[in-house]
């Protein structure tokens, strides 16, 4: 990093979690309210336009489907990340329950970031302060530039849109394009959901395929009468023309292949089997 950038004017971060940090939870603004603090500076959370809030929202769906059972997800969870700093980051995931060390719940290990008309001093400012927190991994969703960002050694490093986010936290790899365009969140969903082995979702597959072996018998069966239907046809002598061929071929109905094959039994030519016959 630059030792003349304006970043490097910040005072330096603090040490990973350190063992006097304040309660993740003990915070000094009022929550459900739209104000933070950062590095003792006080700044107000604007309601979002499309352009924050659309990736926002394809940003959360993507972590709920894609969170691994025993981990929970989160929308402007309130962190207590120094003795001068309370934010909220966009989205986050951290374990269940009551840490046991601290007798409060978990603090975020995966925390997400949309950046739309944020200042990046802001928004490294954030990273800085929650990766000194201990928070394991922080991304940010560049919506302007189109890019998905990881914090690395003290800097924003950008991910492909082929990548995919691997971690403990989430049932299957969560793929960076979901995030960015809007035709990639159901697939990714849909894939994350059966990582999940979400039970209604297996219960609609499993009705599904039911459906298909059913489906599959049915045709089986059709198959098999049509094919008597011709033997019966052959024996008797009884030509058929290309309508009536493709006619049997097409037919899937029981009844009717049926009924084709009982008049077909005493049928001296093929008006007998078919003429008059329900269409």
């Amino acid at each position: 990093m630059d030792p003349h950038s304006p970043r490097s004017a910040m005072r330096d971060p603090r040490e990973p979690a350190r063992a006097t940090a304040p309660a993740v939870d003990d915070h000094l603004v009022t929550p459900e309210t739209r104000e933070e603090i950062l590095r003792g500076k006080r700044l107000y959370a604007a309601p979002s336009l499309p352009e924050h809030g659309d990736p926002h929202f394809r940003l959360d769906v993507a972590l709920g489907t894609h969170t691994r059972a025993g981990y929970v997800g989160s929308t402007d969870l309130l962190t207590r990340a120094a003795d001068d700093g309370d934010f909220a980051t966009d989205s986050c995931v951290r374990r269940e329950g009551i840490d046991p060390a601290t007798g409060r719940r978990y603090l975020e290990e995966l925390a997400f970031e949309v950046v739309n008309t944020q200042r990046l001093s802001e928004v490294t400012g954030k990273a800085e302060e929650l990766a000194a927190r201990g928070v394991r991994r922080i991304f940010a969703i560049f919506t302007r530039k189109g890019v998905v960002s990881e914090w690395r050694d003290g800097d924003w490093d950008p991910l492909g849109i082929d990548a995919h986010i691997d971690d403990v936290c989430l049932a299957t790899p969560l793929p960076i394009e979901a995030l960015l365009r809007a035709s990639a969140l159901g697939g990714a969903a849909v894939r994350g959901l059966l990582a999940r082995g979400e039970p209604e979702l297996k219960r609609l597959l499993a009705e599904h395929e039911a459906r298909g072996e059913a489906r599959g018998e049915e045709r089986g069966e059709a198959h098999a009468r049509r094919e008597a239907l011709r033997l019966i046809l052959r024996a008797r002598g009884v030509s058929l023309s290309e309508a009536d061929t493709a006619r049997v071929a097409a037919c899937d109905d029981a009844a009717t292949l049926d009924g084709w094959m009982t008049r077909a039994a005493t049928a001296t030519d093929r008006a007998q089997v078919f003429d008059g016959a329900e269409r």
